[in-house]
């Protein structure tokens, strides 16, 4: 057993304070222990590493004790049942113990302190990039490594770029790396989001105007691709652009020239075009809605950007990068729990790595300067529970208790266990097996429960009403895997 700093116990029980202390020993943990009377910050000091709550009598020491540790929440800790509801809130609680303790669930309870006080900083090597803007396209996956090296090969010619995948992606920024490597990194990078501007203003944006070409052009404008000579135009969303409009671009991309709205002057444009979209143009071109002869003028290079799905063993460095940059941007310092990142892990991410910035925004908004475990996480994140560490036999409740339980689940609970009651309304004439009948409506509303919650025991358990050790009491009762279930 790897040892922590220290273990402080703090329990008004002697007996359990001596028998938890000859465990400790057994397993080569070094603790300190104390009554909750004789605690105070300089019994904390002579620990400094896990904080296990034990029975405390007094009310108010429990809340004195509760408070110290809201205000050092860099302190792991594990409580016994009995007073885990006071600390659960914590967003250092590690999890819950439950009576009589053995050497397995301590070890495991112990192992889950480690995670936590290994976690000051996810600590993770950088990637070795030559240019640090790369660091805006982190992972060692091997789609996000494809994606860098086929940017590294067409950076330095003036080839039009087509990049291609989900909203969220990072399309943009790849198109910022393409000009960045580029012969023409000294110029402008001018991007336009082609379904942000009404059609009717679109060729004005791209080709400007003369003076008094039409309501409102009270002066001569240039327009994105003047804007942009000598460097790159990032055509975001090409395939928003309107049929008309379409047209004109591929007369700019054949000829390098053009006219400004109301003019009648040609421009040369010495620009290179990287376009990019989440739409499947092929499928718009057989349905007529882009145009064939544009999309090979502009697919002369593709590249694919992955969904961060599909490369979720980079969400780590993601993670420690867009901490750093809130950081950099005068943010706060927070710290995500190794179980927290696990959890993230274990999501599909509809929206990408957009959708993962905006999450660890509001992580830095809520919980600046603090750790973040898996039970501060927005509950769609969460796909791990707080761990409820129990003995290897024995139930917490007897068979009277959780036949009780079920009977207040059946007939006290909100929806949908109302809807299975009112089908009991009339006893039939033969008689039934209450017992029987209560058991298997329960255990099917468990299985639903679970289905529709991923089998996260947690949120299932907050979809039945009930607290999670209860939930899990019962599916060991009657059987239930969550994995079988899923």
């Amino acid at each position: 057993m790897q040892c922590l700093a220290k273990v402080l116990v703090v329990d008004d029980d002697d007996r359990f304070r001596h028998d938890l202390g000859v465990i400790f020993e057994f397993i080569g943990e070094q603790f300190v222990s104390c009554s909750s009377t004789e605690f105070d910050v300089s019994v904390w000091k002579q620990a400094e590493g896990t904080f296990f709550l034990g029975h405390v009598h007094s009310p108010e020491t429990l809340a004195q004790i509760t408070h110290f540790l809201s205000i050092n929440n860099h302190i792991p800790v594990i409580a016994v049942s009995a007073h885990a509801s006071e600390v659960s809130g914590l967003p250092n609680f590690v999890g819950e113990l439950a009576l009589p303790l053995n050497y397995p669930q301590l070890s495991d309870a112990l192992r889950h302190c480690q995670e936590f006080s290994g976690k000051t900083a996810i600590k993770i090597p950088q990637l070795q990039q030559k240019n640090t803007l790369f660091r805006s396209m982190v992972g060692r996956s091997d789609t996000i490594t494809e994606v860098r090296h086929l940017i590294e090969q067409v950076a330095p010619t003036d080839a039009n770029v087509l990049i291609l995948g989900e909203s969220g992606t990072g399309k943009e920024v790849a198109a910022r790396n393409i000009h960045f490597h580029s012969s023409r990194g000294k110029g402008p990078f001018v991007p336009v989001n082609c379904g942000a501007i009404p059609p009717d203003l679109l060729e004005s944006e791209l080709f400007g105007h003369e003076k008094g070409a039409f309501t409102g052009a009270i002066s001569a404008r240039k327009g994105r691709f003047e804007l942009a000579e000598g460097g790159t135009l990032f055509l975001d969303e090409i395939g928003d652009m309107p049929q008309p409009m379409q047209v004109k671009l591929l007369r700019v991309l054949q000829e390098r020239c053009f006219e400004r709205v109301g003019g009648n002057k040609t421009i040369k444009v010495n620009v290179r075009v990287v376009a990019a979209t989440h739409r499947h143009l092929p499928t718009m071109i057989q349905d007529g809605g882009f145009r064939e002869d544009l999309f090979y003028r502009l697919n002369v290079f593709p590249i694919e950007m992955p969904a961060l799905r599909e490369r979720i063993e980079d969400i780590p460095l993601l993670v420690q990068e867009l901490l750093a940059r809130m950081e950099a941007e005068g943010g706060s310092q927070v710290h995500l729990t190794p179980r927290s990142v696990s959890s993230l892990m274990e999501h599909s991410w509809p929206g990408n790595i957009r959708e993962l910035a905006n999450l660890i925004e509001r992580l830095v908004i809520l919980y600046p300067g603090q750790m973040v475990d898996v039970n501060r996480l927005p509950s769609n994140y969460r796909y791990t529970d707080i761990p409820h560490f129990t003995p290897e036999t024995g139930y917490l409740e007897t068979e009277e208790e959780q036949e009780r339980d079920a009977l207040n689940a059946m007939f006290y609970e909100e929806d949908p266990i109302d809807d299975a009651v009112s089908a009991l309304n009339e006893l039939p004439p033969e008689g039934v097996n209450l017992k029987e009948m209560l058991a298997d409506l329960e255990i099917d509303m468990i299985r639903q429960a679970l289905e529709a919650q991923l089998g996260v025991v947690a949120r299932a358990a907050d979809m039945l009403g009930m607290r999670r050790t209860t939930l899990v009491e019962k599916m060991r009762k009657y059987g239930l895997n969550k994995d079988d279930i899923v």
